[in-house]
């Protein structure tokens, strides 16, 4: 699992997002639009990429990209 593979899933999901716009450190919030509905489509996209659950938790304590990936890097089994 690479942190480069996730900031590309991380770009497909979300429509607002460029391809190369986001980068390990990169405050995940203020790149785009971050509301409710987001939040849930992460969750998901996680799920499914990842077989890994997260919650909102999870990601109210992460910061940036490389904090979410290291919360799901810890768990992938």
């Amino acid at each position: 699992m690479k942190i480069e593979d996730f900031i590309a899933h991380l770009e497909e999901e979300y429509e607002d997002l460029a391809p190369g716009s986001l980068t390990p450190g990169s405050v995940f919030r203020e790149v785009f639009e971050w509301n409710s509905i987001n939040a849930l489509i992460l969750i998901a996209m996680v799920k499914t990429e990842y077989d890994v659950t997260i919650n909102a938790e999870d990601i109210a304590t992460s910061q940036t990209v490389q904090d979410l990936f290291r919360i799901i890097e810890s768990r992938v089994q």
